[in-house]
């Protein structure tokens, strides 16, 4: 007896052995309900997938600046790490849920459901959804999930029943529970969520070959107006410095598509209307190999990419005119009385992209693009076509998987990007790049090969210059150029005295605008400033 008179309490079990068990029951619900919504993405869309639905609305949701620092600091794996973060919410939600059935069955249960409203808001919400089909992957994953969850917290021990006002929808109270049943209905629920797993995924790739096949059937015509040969001098000799054309495999990716596109080019078409189209058209694949082709080297460049960034790259395209198609459907510039100044490209998975209609039209060489580097293009860079404006940045002219083209004005539509403070107009800005010596080298003394690339799309590099410490700019060697529309690569014999040096660089681009020296970010319009490295000579 207390000092109440009462009976003491019996000891409730150890916390481990209620909570533990329950969190892995969470855990295991989130999992069956991944994999079940993975099957059933397979059998809607990929894109309709709740870690996709989700990180495509978490993308659409951050602050330039964020989304800005990701690119710096992960890359092209952003989209990885992005998923791999939702993946950890997820699992420790799916613990705390867990570990709260053990107390409340039901609620806990109905907490997974809610991990299904979420995926289906996003994948109901997204620019590219096709319809209510898409919210199934989510719902029906959670409800798995949450039936799993609800039957392996029923096997657990209960709190004990003597608390005032305990709800009771476990099972039996204390240490007497039955742990070898437990164990084996966790494990085949692994077993099965795995299964399902496995399965969703070649059910996702089966659903690809059909584009890939189309891919390898594609056979581009010879170029009607083909690409000059590269002059044998474009490439410096000097090791260390990037490729003059940048090979397909090493071109970098900057996109918002957690899922690569996979276009199938016998079903692709598109559509271009608007304002000032007098005659509206609907073209397929294949009526655009049947247009004169045009090759060109181009160099595209992110507006992402930091001052002395990677997010630049050189390439030879394959493509039809566009001014050409425009001009076949009545578009007229505005320099020419056209109501249109804004061109917006939709991407099937419902990227814009908004361009000035002037400078798609005024006589350089942007296209829709079938083919990179004499290939056609690869699903990463946008199979079976995509759009390119020499001397804009990609944000509002690279439009990949390109379905959609809508003549309108800059007052009446925002594109994606713009919608996030980036600017309405952006194009290159000069700049140059120091590729060796790299950062923190230690070279010997002695001449000292300092060489990079430089670029202004559409106005073409006149000079570039080095400058060592707080000394006079000494102007460097230049390559042969290709065209105005690709980079330019530069080196410089430097006599190098022992110590630390800061090299730097700047290039004067054919307008007589020489590189700028005051350092800004990227948002809104692209990054400006020159590159230097830091180097220490032995």
């Amino acid at each position: 007896m207390s000092d109440h008179g009462t009976t003491p309490r019996k000891p409730p079990a150890r916390t481990w052995t209620r909570l533990g068990p329950g969190a892995l029951s969470g855990l295991l619900a989130g999992g069956a309900a991944l994999a079940v919504a993975e099957l059933v993405a397979a059998a809607v869309r990929p894109q309709a997938g709740p870690v996709v639905a989700v990180g495509a609305a978490a993308v659409d949701r951050t602050p330039a600046e964020v989304k800005d620092w990701a690119i710096r600091t992960f890359g092209s794996d952003d989209k990885l790490v992005l998923q791999l973060g939702i993946l950890a919410v997820l699992a420790l939600f799916a613990l705390a849920v867990g570990a709260f059935a053990v107390r409340r069955r039901r609620a806990g249960a109905a907490g997974v459901l809610v991990f299904g409203a979420v995926g289906a808001a996003a994948a109901l919400g997204r620019p590219d959804a096709t319809g209510v089909t898409d919210a199934f992957p989510s719902v029906l994953g959670a409800i798995a999930g949450a039936v799993l969850l609800y039957f392996l917290s029923g096997l657990l021990p209960a709190p004990p029943r003597d608390v005032p006002g305990e709800p009771w929808e476990s099972g039996e109270s204390g240490e007497d529970w039955d742990r070898r049943r437990f164990v084996l209905a966790a494990t085949a629920a692994a077993a099965a969520s795995a299964g399902a797993g496995v399965l969703g995924r070649a059910l996702t790739a089966a659903s690809g070959r059909e584009a890939a096949a189309s891919r390898e059937k594609v056979t581009l015509p010879p170029p009607g107006s083909p690409a000059p040969a590269v002059p044998r001098r474009a490439q410096v000799r000097v090791e260390g410095v990037s490729p003059f054309v940048t090979h397909t495999g090493d071109f970098y990716r900057v996109d918002t598509a957690l899922v690569v596109p996979k276009v199938d080019a016998t079903a692709w078409r598109l559509r271009i209307h608007g304002e000032g189209v007098a005659r509206e058209r609907t073209l397929t694949f294949d009526d655009l190999l049947r247009q004169e082709l045009i090759e060109r080297d181009v160099t595209l460049t992110c507006v992402s990419n930091e001052v002395g960034g990677p997010y630049v790259g050189n390439a030879r395209w394959t493509g039809v005119r566009l001014a050409d198609l425009l001009e076949e459907c009545g578009v007229r510039p505005p320099s020419a009385g056209g109501p249109a100044d804004q061109l917006v490209a939709r991407s099937v998975d419902g990227m814009t992209i908004g361009s000035p209609v002037e400078d798609v039209m005024d006589g350089r060489d942007a296209m829709l693009a079938v083919g990179m580097n004499g290939e056609p293009l690869p699903f990463d860079h946008g199979f079976p076509v995509r759009m390119l404006v020499p001397g804009l940045y990609g944000y509002v002219s690279a439009c990949k998987w390109i379905e959609d083209i809508e003549l309108t004005t800059f007052d009446a539509y925002d594109a994606y990007w713009v919608k996030r403070d980036w600017a309405r107009e952006a194009p290159v800005k000069t700049q140059s790049r120091i590729d060796t010596p790299r950062p923190f080298a230690r070279p010997k003394a002695g001449t000292v090969m300092v060489a990079g690339v430089a670029w202004a799309q559409h106005r073409g590099i006149d000079r570039v210059e080095i400058r060592v410490d707080d000394g006079p700019w000494q102007e460097a060697d230049l390559a042969a150029e290709d065209s105005r529309d690709t980079w330019r690569q530069w080196s410089y014999a430097w006599r190098a005295a022992k110590g630390g040096h800061t090299l730097t660089v700047r290039a004067t681009d054919r307008t007589g605008e020489v590189q700028t020296d005051q350092r800004t970010r990227t948002v809104p319009d692209g990054a400006s400033g020159r590159h230097s490295v830091v180097v220490t000579v032995d």
